[in-house]
């Protein structure tokens, strides 16, 4: 006969001179094979090439240096650069980048789209940007109506759709929404030291009516741009909500009929009830 078998089996003492071992955390890429994603790729590209044509467009058109203070050109510039390398990384089966490089490229792109048709565009508002001083309409025409099209609606609409459609969910954290903030911030003490030492005979040295000192006063202007950092951190904490709301549409759910991640079959055991065959 053979002694039962405990319940309860106690752990071996240690033995003296063996260290314990260590507990290692395995990264997931390490065990999961990285995919190459080339519609991703050559979506991002093509972003990323009209990104940079728009800009080198509009400064060839005008002013490098103006066009390059705008916050919409540096966003789009930052659209360019950040597609390139998510293009690159999609292509060659890479990590992807941070998301909080991604998430604040798809803020920035919104804001300033959002800006131009809310604020800029509308002719109720007092910051709009569709009238002269001598109330002639504004309209851009030639290369600047091609660009313009291209800064405010087309690139923030393609950047937003690589993040619903292209991009895996749940990666943005709440903690990203206050780095976010500081571009804002610098590109507000950006905007008033370069306007303040420009000289007087510099044609429009504000970039954006609500920024504008000489006509409202810093008072003023610092109340809007107050209000503006507000809206932009309420949109921040949208776009971190709606991350982990969405459908992933990038990898697709085990179990799927037709899909090659879907479980293997029991090559041992019939699907029918029944013990080993």
């Amino acid at each position: 006969m053979t002694a039962p078998i405990p319940r309860d089996i106690p752990d071996l003492p240690a033995i003296s001179g063996i260290p314990a071992p260590v507990t290692s955390i395995v990264p997931a890429t390490a065990v999961v094979a990285p995919t190459r994603r080339p519609l991703a790729a050559a979506f991002r590209a093509l972003v990323a090439l009209a990104a940079a044509l728009t800009v080198l467009i509009e400064m060839v058109a005008g002013s490098p240096l103006r066009v390059l203070s705008h916050f919409s050109a540096q966003s789009t510039v930052l659209v360019a650069l950040v597609f390139a390398a998510s293009s690159r990384r999609a292509w060659a089966a890479r990590r992807p980048l941070p998301p909080l490089v991604t998430g604040g490229t798809v803020l920035y792109v919104m804001v300033a789209a959002l800006v131009y048709h809310l604020v800029l565009m509308r002719d109720a508002t007092p910051f709009s940007m569709t009238m002269t001083s001598t109330g002639a309409p504004v309209t851009p025409t030639g290369w600047h109506a091609l660009t313009n099209l291209a800064f405010h609606t087309a690139i923030p609409a393609a950047v937003v759709a690589d993040w619903l459609f292209l991009t895996r969910p749940a990666a943005l954290r709440l903690g990203h929404t206050a780095v976010w903030t500081l571009y804002p911030m610098a590109f507000l003490a950006f905007t008033l030291g370069r306007a303040a030492l420009l000289t007087p005979d510099w044609p429009a040295p504000y970039l954006y009516p609500f920024l504008d000192v000489d006509r409202h006063g810093y008072k003023s202007v610092l109340g809007n741009a107050l209000l503006m950092g507000l809206a932009l951190y309420a949109l921040a904490l949208v776009l971190v909500a709606v991350d982990h709301l969405r459908p992933d549409l990038v990898r697709p759910r085990r179990g799927r009929p037709g899909r090659h991640d879907r479980r293997p079959e029991n090559r041992i055991s019939s699907p029918a009830p029944g013990g080993l065959k």
